[in-house]
């Protein structure tokens, strides 16, 4: 289940790179706007700002992310990626941080090119980072003997889901895009006893939350903590430096 709360509470630092990402949209004046995987729906909300005579469309998987969407008037429904298809007049497909969980996600992009028309644009931006110590650290917890019958089988245990930012172009390109990608490693100065934990229990630190019990989940999240302490060290000041690459890409169908 995912959090609205436990995922905002670094809303600045995720919010970052979906504007990164809008930057490099041209569109001027689209009909329709997709935000696929809305989340909370807080990012989604500024959409309307930049292009107030849009109609923008809202899905996300989670009951209750889709709940803090509407909250804050944005119009979500619940639904996988998977599932969605563009509308004739949709000008503007965006996919922030949700389809590295997809592991399909080339075919949809692919097919979302076809599918749109001449002009339209696709902006995407996963994460890169399940090679850094964050990850690899919860991998190697995962798979020790008292852990690995429970947490043998879970989406982390795949970083190939993610394509090299050359793939990405090759992939939109070879399906009649125009194509801009890039990536970036942000350095996010965090605050706190366990940020990075904290960091993570709101997003890939899920699956393993609901494969435990309550005592199973603290007993792991005890082992976690000085793994995660000795990769990203607290700095005399408090802070902890924490990167996370970023892969965007940005396609222009012709």
């Amino acid at each position: 289940m995912w959090n609205p709360a436990v995922y905002l509470a670094y809303a600045d630092h995720r919010g970052r790179p979906f504007y990164d990402l809008l930057a490099r949209v041209g569109a001027d004046a689209p009909r329709r706007i997709a935000d696929l995987g809305c989340g909370p729906g807080n990012l989604t909300a500024d959409l309307t700002t930049r292009w107030p005579d849009a109609v923008v469309e809202a899905w996300d998987s989670s009951p209750e992310m889709v709940e803090a969407a509407r909250g804050r008037g944005v119009d979500a429904r619940v639904g996988d990626v998977r599932d969605w298809a563009p509308t004739p007049e949709t000008d503007v497909v965006i996919s922030n941080a949700t389809l590295h969980w997809v592991p399909e996600h080339p075919e949809l992009l692919v097919r979302w090119a076809g599918q749109l028309g001449s002009g339209a644009w696709i902006a995407v931006q996963v994460p890169g980072n399940f090679e850094a110590p964050s990850h690899t650290a919860v991998r190697d917890l995962a798979h020790r003997a008292h852990w690995a019958e429970l947490l043998h089988d879970l989406p982390f245990d795949t970083p190939e889901v993610v394509r090299t930012p050359v793939g990405y172009a090759g992939l939109l390109s070879d399906a009649g895009c125009a194509v801009d990608v890039w990536e970036t490693t942000y350095v996010h100065e965090l605050t706190g006893d366990h940020p990075v934990l904290e960091w993570i229990h709101g997003t890939s630190l899920r699956p393993v939350r609901a494969r435990l019990s309550e005592d199973q989940w603290h007993r792991f999240r005890d082992e976690l903590i000085p793994m995660l302490a000795a990769a990203y060290p607290r700095r005399a000041d408090g802070t902890t430096f924490f990167p996370f690459r970023r892969i965007f890409v940005v396609a222009q169908v012709r």
